[in-house]
């Protein structure tokens, strides 16, 4: 081979790995930049913030920690009252998850644009019941009951609590609301902190779910109410904020609740996880819905029938 063709065979192969080179450049930049985003999608969804009223707090306590093990994603769990969670949401413009206690806080959080429309579902469903210290010391049997003089009874505050709304909703029904607002010496600012008013003794009675008794079966017992009495029957109901910083994550979340691995947590704890069931307690009572508290509320407040 001269030498003319000798640096010919060179520049001819020089050129031809230039051009592999520049025509596997944009691939190599690709796939850095997808790895570059797949790696900003994970150190976004490192962890999430779920608004939970604390009617749920046993059950999601125990499904938090299954998802976090299957997935590694940390939850940052904020327990309250459903209202109160609510406002916290609307306050702080943050969460992936909103996940009150009755689906009045999700018509509440659409109407104000809070939550994502159409993305809520149905978890399990709550009775409401009487609830008492163990062993029932104060002989209460029945709504009338809850009426005799000196009795001490608590409810959940109906203004930030779904559990309030719904006994203030049940004392109106049968008309109890004044005879019962006489002997109210607290109102709770969670379910779970009504329950406790309950489960220490510090009241005779409190207005509450059936769940409350599998909390704790040796602190407190339940009463059931009769079913004629019962206007409403409630559920709990999971939603994702307008401010979730990844909603795919947030479906991912609430797929993993609604699966057979998180009912079966809830069930074990006694909730109810069939509209069937739930109907048994109050076979003529409608589901869901909004319930607003009536002026005569407002008015008993007014008057100091009873004092926060």
């Amino acid at each position: 081979m001269n030498s003319n063709g000798y640096w010919f065979s060179i520049i001819t192969i020089i050129t031809v790995l230039i051009v592999c080179a520049s025509n596997s450049l944009p691939t190599v930049l690709q796939k850095q930049n997808e790895t570059e985003l797949q790696q900003q999608d994970m150190k976004k969804a490192e962890s999430m913030t779920v608004f939970c009223g604390s009617v749920n707090k046993p059950a999601m306590e125990e499904i938090v920690k299954l998802f976090e093990s299957e997935t590694g994603i940390k939850i940052n769990m904020i327990f309250g009252g459903s209202g109160t969670l609510l406002s916290q949401i609307e306050l702080s413009r943050k969460g992936e998850i909103y996940l009150p206690g009755s689906p009045d806080y999700i018509i509440i959080g659409n109407r104000k644009k809070l939550l994502i429309e159409d993305s809520d579902r149905i978890i399990v469903y709550l009775v409401p019941a009487i609830i008492t210290p163990a062993g029932n010391p104060a002989n209460i049997h029945s709504l009338k009951d809850m009426t005799k003089p000196g009795l001490r009874i608590a409810l959940g505050n109906p203004e930030t609590v779904c559990l309030g709304l719904y006994a203030i909703e049940i004392l109106e029904k049968n008309q109890l609301l004044e005879e019962v607002m006489k002997n109210v010496v607290a109102f709770g600012a969670s379910c779970s902190k009504t329950a406790n008013l309950a489960a220490m003794k510090n009241v005779d009675a409190i207005i509450g779910w059936r769940i409350f008794h599998y909390w704790n079966k040796d602190l407190m017992t339940y009463v059931l109410i009769s079913p004629e009495s019962i206007p409403r029957i409630s559920y709990i109901p999971v939603s994702i904020p307008v401010y979730t910083k990844d909603k795919v994550l947030s479906e991912k979340f609430i797929d993993f609740i609604c699966s057979s691995k998180g009912k079966k947590v809830y069930e074990k704890l006694g909730y109810l996880t069939d509209k069937s069931q739930a109907l048994e307690y109050a076979p003529n009572a409608s589901i869901g819905g909004e319930y607003k508290l009536p002026d005569k509320y407002f008015e008993l407040i007014k008057n100091g029938i009873f004092t926060r």
